[in-house]
């Protein structure tokens, strides 16, 4: 019998650069949704130790002109840690919708190697079935031999 060839060998090989792809994509993307958390982080304990310290200035005592320093400063680390959870939300979007591509490739990819996988069981019974009925047609002609030799 001839080697086994799977018909669409091209098409799953296509799914796998495809599959691989999207995982590279999807591998990036969470880089920089660990990245931006690592940001977020930074801006707010910025905003931690601003507060601690204007908290103990103020209990110390403190101008009109530094309390007002002090807030302005705060607000405007609130609004960096306002624009940076909206990039970390944006970025966690992309990830998921990467995500699911990535989830819906390797369900193709999956179909068709299940397919290649039963093509080749069907493929190797076949052989075993041709290769069982030369070795009965082996038996039957050497005994067929045997008793015309006899």
């Amino acid at each position: 019998m001839k080697k086994f060839k799977f018909s669409l060998d091209s098409v799953l090989s296509y799914k796998e650069q495809i599959l691989d792809a999207l995982k590279g994509e999807h591998a990036a993307i969470l880089a920089q949704v660990r990245e931006q958390e690592d940001v977020l982080e930074a801006v707010w304990q910025e905003y931690r130790e601003c507060n601690e310290e204007y908290r103990q200035r103020k209990a110390e005592g403190i101008t009109v002109m530094d309390a007002m320093f002090y807030q302005n400063g705060l607000r405007v680390l609130e609004a960096d840690i306002q624009r940076e959870t909206d990039q970390l939300e944006e970025l966690r979007r992309q990830e998921e919708a990467k995500r699911q591509q990535v989830v819906d490739a390797k369900i193709d990819t999956s179909s068709l190697e299940k397919l290649k996988d039963k093509k080749l069981e069907l493929y190797n019974k076949a052989v075993q079935k041709s290769e069982e009925a030369l070795i009965d047609e082996f038996v039957s002609s050497a005994r067929a031999r045997a008793n015309i030799g006899a």
